[in-house]
């Protein structure tokens, strides 16, 4: 077999080829005109070469490989040596992943250093009515309009929806136990390093998530102190998106993760969509065994929603 029909059968180029038979991975015999040719197993070891490199070894780590099929296996990692490259190129793939995962972990700490040292003098990291940088969360219009949504949900029973909490947990929604539940419903929370959406700040009602989480936080004990039996997050991101949320605004209650909309299509709750994602426009229900008591929608500005619901609770004691 020629260097350009093999090079065509394995699908590489004769370079590749070339530089196979020059590191001694592929070794052609050389005819009395000089031509090279090349025994048809070769066609599997520059294949076997090609789908390991693909995987990340190197091409000298696929040598026992190779030349496994040369002493006429089926199969390149039937053989011992083989089975050693594989643990050892996992071992080192698990050893980078440490040193990597080293590396981003110091990283996220001199970003949460730096982001706190430039705050405003007086403003505790991440407090309510504070972005990621320590500025006050403006919330400029547009400011979001009003659909009608509260209105349909008052009275409505809770689907039988069960989601995945941030402490391990599952959430049932249609047994929430006594007392009432503070549920509210945010877009997304962001994260120091990483951007939002284009055009965020332009979308009605969809700046503040960080601001919104910081406000109930400090408002945890006083809103428990009003009748609030729990207080829990909801939104479209996925567990470990909102696990690292929670850690690192040290928030005291649990998120819910519905990244299925599944409450969505339950109770008809608004959406909106941004760089490709659907996300849940923010509001707030107020739930009393089961059944939606009160909603606040729109939620504005906030960075001051947490209040306003404690005071709502406060004026509206459960009486039941």
């Amino acid at each position: 077999m020629r260097a350009g029909e093999l090079a065509r059968q394995a699908e590489v180029t004769v370079r590749a080829l070339r530089y196979y038979e020059k590191v001694g991975l592929v070794v052609p015999v050389r005819l009395p005109n000089g031509y090279r040719d090349y025994d048809p197993v070769a066609v599997r070891q520059v294949r076997e070469i090609r789908e390991l490199t693909g995987l990340g070894l190197s091409v000298e780590e696929t040598r026992p490989f190779v030349e496994c099929l040369a002493s006429g296996h089926g199969s390149g990692d039937e053989c011992p040596a083989s089975l050693a490259a594989y643990r050892h190129a996992i071992d080192e793939l698990s050893a980078r992943i440490v040193r990597l995962t080293r590396r981003r972990d110091a990283l996220a700490e001199h970003l949460r250093a730096a982001a706190e040292r430039s705050m405003p003098r007086g403003v505790q990291p991440f407090s309510a009515g504070h972005g990621l940088d320590g500025r006050p969360v403006r919330c400029d219009p547009p400011i979001p309009s009003d659909d009608g949504t509260a209105d349909r949900l008052v009275g409505v029973r809770l689907p039988g929806v069960t989601l995945p909490a941030t402490d391990g947990s599952t959430v049932g929604l249609a047994a929430l136990g006594a007392g009432r539940t503070v549920l509210y419903v945010y877009p997304l929370t962001g994260r120091p390093g990483v951007d939002l959406p284009e055009g965020w700040d332009t979308i009605p009602g969809a700046r503040g998530c960080t601001a919104e989480a910081c406000g109930f936080r400090d408002h945890h004990e006083e809103l428990v102190g009003a009748g609030a039996a729990r207080v829990y997050g909801l939104s479209s991101q996925p567990g470990h998106y909102q696990r690292e949320v929670v850690g690192r605004l040290r928030l005291p209650f649990t998120m819910l993760a519905d990244p299925e909309f599944a409450v969505r299509d339950s109770l008809r709750l608004p959406t909106f969509s941004t760089g490709g994602m659907m996300l849940y426009r923010r509001l707030t229900m107020i739930v009393s065994r089961g059944v939606i008591e009160h909603v606040f929608y729109p939620v504005y500005p906030p960075d001051q929603h947490a209040g306003e619901v404690l005071d709502w609770l406060r004026t509206h004691p459960d009486t039941r």
